[in-house]
Formats: C-alpha cells, structure tokens, sequence
C-alpha cells in the first residue's frame, strides 16, 4: 500500500496546474449515456474516481476511452443503444458518485438497477431525494437486496414535475437535473444545490440539446426533449476548486509565493476571504490564483454550508492552517456529522483540538512534530499532508488510496513547489 513520506519546513514556491474537477466529472461522465452519439470532455482528470467510473460504464457495455498521451486529459464516452442498465456493488462500493448513472439510466433506457452506494465514510449522505424525485416523475422505485431499482412510467419515459428536496444535495440535483432532460414536459427543482460543478454540468447538457434555466441558482427548470446528442465541440471540465483550495491552504500554512496555473478565484470566494484574514495575499488573475504568505498565519473560524458559504470539502484543510496559527478559532461542521475524523490523527502531530459536537475547538500552535498518520477520507489526506509539510521531521502518510481519490499527482506537484514529499511502498 502507497504512503506519503513528508519532510517539512520548507517553504513552496513555483508554479503549479489545477486538473479538472473530480465532481464536474464524474457527473459528465455519467451524462454520456443520456445520447447515443460519442461525447467527448477535455481537461478530465487522472483520479481513482474517474478510473472507477469509466470501468462502470464499460460494465454497463459503454466504451470509454481515455488519450492515450501521459498528458492527455480527454475521454470519449460512447454509450450505444444495447446498454446493460445495471451498476453492481462490486464497483458502486467504492464511490458514492456511482448513484449519478441512475438518473441518465432511467431517463434514455427506462430501466436501472444500481446498487446502494459507498465511499468516504464521512457520514450519512441518503439517496432518499434521489428516489422522491424520481417517483414524483412517474417512475416506480424499489430496494431490492442493497439495490435501487427502478423504472419509468407509461410508455417507458419520465414526467415533467415540480420535485422540492428536503435538503440541498448536489448529486441528487445532478441526478435529476440529467433525468429531467429527456422527461415529457416541464420539471422544476426548487432547492437545487448551486455549486459550480452542477452548473458545469448544465452547460455540458446544453450543448447535448438540453433546455435548461437557472442553473447556478436555487430555482432550476428543464424542459424535456426527444433526444440528446454529443456536444459539437468537447466540453472542458472546470477547474477543480477543492483542489486549487488545498494548494492555498498549503502555501497559507507553510509560506511562499505560488500560482495555480488555471484556478478560478471566482468559484473560491469564501476560502479566498478566509486565507486573507488569515494573512495571505491573494489575487485572481488571468491564468489563475496567485498567492504569498510571509510569516505565522492569524487563526480564523470557520463554519461549512452550501455553496456560496465555506464548503465542507475545504474544512479539514483549513483546520490544519489553524493548528499552526497565531491565535484559537471555532470549527463548526453543518454538513456531515463524521468529517472530524482527522482530528485524531492532527493530534499525533502535536496539534492541540478540543471537539464538542459539531464544532472543533483549535488552539494554534508554534510548531507540530512528524509522526505516522493514517488517512481516513479524501479531505483528511490533505488535511495531514498539509500538516506534514510545516511539522517538524518526517511524517508518514498512511492509506493515500483516498487522496487519489480526489487529487492528480499531488504529491509531484507540491515537489514542483518545492516541498520535501515522495510516494513510498
């Protein structure tokens, strides 16, 4: 098994490039099968989730190819008419993403078996809003042995319909959103989630022929059409904000000057205001984000919400700033009860964290210390390799299968900025 060998204390400067975005592409992947013609996306990341995700799709009898150029970022998805609409647990298991097929499954074939799916466990995340929307389009929707089962309506095809979510949930909005496009009549989804990604996904839907309003907003309406087709040109993935996120974190924590090649400042608001009241000076510019941190962070406080608020996926990154801050700040959790689990491991590095609830208690330190870590989720690696870089000595990262999750390469490109890192077995 991979681990990360971290030797910190020094400072990152340089250039590094933002890959697409793990959640605009994996829904874009998925919306292939809503057509019959190849559709092709540039800027595709290279993650375990995307691999993943092209082999369901070649299970499911699709063929998904990837450039054959170590540097080539794009996928045809070819989804022709004999498609086998079943996503079993043997590959649904390991990635939550998974249950996005079920939309675009029902939507073009009428049919679907998906198994319940898995992934981090950073707490509850139910496909409940997935099933109430669906049902309030017509279909008939079952659990059968760990499995959603589900299938359209009269003459195999969705309805229009107004579908309110009980909460904001971006898959479930994606999933929708994608069945909506070939449903007969009108569907408006009140409540839907307004992250970039779900817009990205809009506009990849749009130039398939969908009819789709609002999206980057609450209020999302999508009228349905007969049939989709490829896009005339490829969709390029958006930059991935999580990751371009991390990197500011990372240089915030342990000081330089660096620019993300290809970052987009304008879908980081709340984490770009965050890192200047921490201290470090951040401008958007027109390849990207630059930052320059001189000095000890400020703490600051921080509570996760929906997007435009702080995301829930930046939290473990900047808890790891705050352990090395000038001050004490209040962590607040919203999103998911369980995403506190690297607090224990920050803890083996010296950090001193008190938690209540939902809410972590973090008193900045001078230094942390290197020790043996092990990740427990996507965020979480990041979070302690961040740590690793500013700790004292050598820390070892354990179970980095979930940083390659989410993350291209990061370890070769925070070498390009100089830190002490290398992947070792």
């Amino acid at each position: 098994m991979d681990k990360l060998l971290i030797r910190g204390g020094r400072r990152l400067n340089g250039e590094v490039a933002i890959s697409g975005a793990k959640n605009a592409a994996l829904p874009e992947l998925c919306a292939a099968l809503l057509t019959a013609e190849p559709v092709r996306l540039a800027n595709v990341p290279r993650l375990r989730d995307v691999a993943t995700t092209l082999d369901l799709l070649r299970r499911m009898g699709a063929k998904a190819d990837r450039g054959a150029g170590e540097h080539d970022e794009t996928v045809v998805v070819h989804a022709p008419a004999s498609i086998d609409p079943v996503a079993p647990y043997e590959l649904v298991k390991t990635m939550r993403a998974s249950i996005l097929v079920l939309g675009p499954l029902l939507a073009r074939f009428g049919q679907a078996r998906v198994s319940l799916p898995g992934g981090c466990a950073i707490g509850s995340r139910p496909v409940d809003q997935h099933i109430k929307g669906l049902q309030a389009m017509g279909a008939r929707v079952e659990v059968e042995h760990g499995d959603i089962v589900a299938r359209a309506g009269e003459g195999g095809r969705l309805r229009g319909a107004r579908i309110t979510t009980d909460m904001v949930t971006v898959t479930g909005t994606e999933n929708l959103m994608m069945a909506a496009t070939l449903a007969d009549g009108r569907t408006v989804l009140e409540n839907a989630a307004q992250e970039p990604e779900v817009a990205d996904l809009a506009e990849l839907l749009i130039a398939m022929g969908a009819r789709i309003e609002g999206h980057g907003t609450s209020r999302i309406v999508v009228q349905g059409v007969d049939r989709l087709h490829a896009p005339a040109t490829p969709h390029r993935v958006i930059p991935d904000r999580i990751e371009a996120g991390t990197f500011l974190c990372a240089v915030a924590a342990a000081g330089g000057e660096a620019l993300l090649r290809g970052a987009r400042a304008d879908h980081l608001d709340s984490v770009v205001d965050k890192l200047r009241e921490a201290g470090a000076a951040i401008e958007g510019a027109a390849d990207g984000i630059r930052i320059r941190m001189d000095g000890r962070p400020r703490a600051v406080s921080v509570r996760t919400g929906e997007y435009p608020a702080f995301p829930t996926d930046m939290q473990a990154q900047l808890m790891a700033v705050d352990c090395i801050a000038d001050g004490s700040a209040m962590v607040s959790e919203t999103i998911f009860e369980n995403r506190f689990m690297h607090v224990n491991e920050l803890l083996r590095l010296g950090a001193s964290i008190e938690i209540d609830g939902h809410t972590a208690l973090v008193q900045g330190e001078q230094g942390l210390s290197g020790a043996t870590v092990m990740a427990t989720d996507l965020r979480a690696s990041a979070s302690l390799v961040i740590a690793g870089l500013v700790a004292d000595g050598q820390t070892l990262v354990d179970r980095i299968y979930h940083l390659d999750r989410g993350y291209d390469r990061m370890e070769a490109k925070l070498r390009g900025l100089g830190a002490d890192i290398e992947r070792v077995r």
